[in-house]
């Protein structure tokens, strides 16, 4: 996919869901993956024209891993011109080695948000953009289908009144498909994820599930999208 395709995909969904109003300071939660990295250009190119003037800076959460290396990242931000911050935490020696969870995501991504909140409002950002691009929002849907019994997944925008925080999700109209064609396409600098978790999730065995179905019926996946913008979901009104 080539970069004008990813910033017009992008700024769609800013549009229809009015993500961005003038004066936001935007932090991009910076994993080091594909999505995020792609957000991170998507952004910063769309706001070089975009008629409402907006900041941006990126984070970091590092959970304590020894073997994940930020430098690709500190070299691309500053290629960018985009404030890059780190946070260390010890968030994988609590989730792995004092508790031990056998389920480690929800725990991990619960401390990973506090401490990236904390350090969004610590540099005056008052938004906090989220890599979830289609393929997310169709998964969570259906692991809320299948494993709470509801029709339901995250919103475009969301507001965390405890936080007073906006979170918004600018890539929800891309497929991951394209974000992989994208950082092939460019040479983006992903880091792969130290996590032990990493593909052994919930999530992973939805993707594959849907893959196949999406194999079997062709198009499915796009009618699962359709089907939540028109299912009167809370936050999902055009």
């Amino acid at each position: 996919m080539k970069l004008q395709q990813v910033y017009s995909l992008t700024r769609k969904a800013i549009d229809d869901y009015h993500m961005i109003a003038a004066g936001d300071k935007i932090a991009v939660g910076i994993s080091g993956g594909k999505d995020s990295l792609t957000l991170l250009y998507a952004l910063q190119g769309i706001r070089r024209f975009y008629p409402i003037p907006f900041q941006l800076c990126a984070v970091t959460v590092d959970l304590g891993f020894d073997t994940l290396k930020l430098d690709s990242i500190k070299e691309l931000c500053a290629a960018l011109e985009i404030e890059y911050h780190i946070v260390r935490t010890d968030i994988a020696k609590i989730v792995f080695d004092d508790r031990k969870e056998s389920n480690p995501c929800s725990l991990c991504a619960k401390m990973r948000k506090g401490a990236l909140n904390d350090a969004m409002k610590a540099n005056g950002c008052n938004k906090v953009a989220y890599a979830h691009h289609k393929d997310d929002v169709v998964e969570t849907m259906l692991m809320s289908l299948i494993y709470e019994g509801r029709f339901h997944t995250f919103c475009p925008v969301t507001y965390l009144d405890r936080s007073d925080i906006t979170v918004i999700r600018p890539l929800i109209y891309m497929q991951e498909a394209d974000v992989i064609g994208f950082v092939n396409k460019y040479n983006v600098p992903v880091v792969k994820s130290p996590c032990p978790a990493d593909g052994h999730t919930k999530r992973e065995y939805i993707k594959n599930l849907i893959r196949e179905i999406n194999l079997a019926t062709p198009g499915v996946k796009e009618r699962m999208f359709t089907a939540i913008q028109n299912g009167r979901l809370e936050g999902w009104e055009l």
